[in-house]
């Protein structure tokens, strides 16, 4: 008799996330690899305290991607954060180790280079980052490495890196001419949302980049198409980070 493969499970771990690209990309490709002992589900918590259940209750996890708004939350609950992450402060992909520990990285950060850097031009030399949840840190990051300074546009501003919506002026507009949305506004079903910022003063030599991929082209990057500015949607960034995700699983 045919010995059975041991079954091996990955999901992501978030809050609200029925709409989850992650699993629906995942299922498809162990469904291409003939991966039948292998399962992607997703781990909807309304609270972050309940993250140890999943691995008592799941003894084949080997790996977990993390979203909104777990990624700064979850890093209390690793046994170890690989140096990106660390430096980023905020973790996206968990692998379970042999010995059952938990090892938190980063794989936000390839996703989003890898996706922007073929859009950036000589004159893309400062960045707005709308938003200051954990993957705004790893835009942040990705920024910094390719020599773009930027901001942090927050509704509650703090330290020196962040400004205020009110404080976006033509100035600051006409200076940053790469602006990225990294908040759920603007996502599927509250499609007719967008970031407050004044879209009057975006030119055709902005780019914007929206994390958002549902619906494909967001009111943010629709206001700026209008504008003749470049734009572009997360779902490259995904596919790119879930690649990254598979490799750190299987490493």
């Amino acid at each position: 008799m045919e010995k059975k493969e041991k079954s091996r499970l990955f999901g992501l771990l978030g809050k609200d996330i029925s709409y989850s690209f992650s699993r629906g990309y995942f299922s498809e490709k162990f469904k291409q690899l003939n991966l039948d002992n292998h399962n992607y589900v997703n781990f909807d918590l309304p609270k972050i305290e309940d993250f140890p259940s999943i691995l008592e209750d799941n003894e084949s996890v080997l790996g977990i991607n993390v979203t909104i708004p777990y990624k700064e939350a979850v890093i209390p609950y690793l046994d170890k954060i690989d140096k990106t992450a660390k430096e980023i402060g905020a973790v996206n992909t968990i692998k379970i180790t042999r010995r059952g520990n938990l090892k938190g990285y980063n794989s936000d950060v390839v996703g989003f280079e890898k996706s922007i850097t073929p859009l950036l031009n000589k004159h893309h030399k400062k960045a707005l980052i709308l938003g200051t949840g954990g993957a705004s840190k790893a835009i942040a990051y990705a920024l910094k490495r390719n020599d773009i300074k930027y901001k942090f546009v927050s509704r509650n501003p703090e330290g020196k890196k962040q400004i205020s919506y009110a404080d976006l002026s033509r100035e600051i507009i006409e200076d940053y001419t790469l602006i990225v949305n990294s908040t759920p506004l603007g996502t599927s079903p509250h499609v007719n949302n967008c970031p407050n910022i004044p879209y009057q003063f975006i030119t055709p030599n902005h780019l914007l980049y929206d994390l958002i991929y549902n619906p494909q082209v967001s009111k943010f990057l629709a206001n700026g198409r209008q504008k003749g500015a470049s734009i572009k949607n997360g779902y490259e960034m995904l596919e790119l980070q879930a690649e990254e995700s598979w490799r750190i699983w299987n490493s």
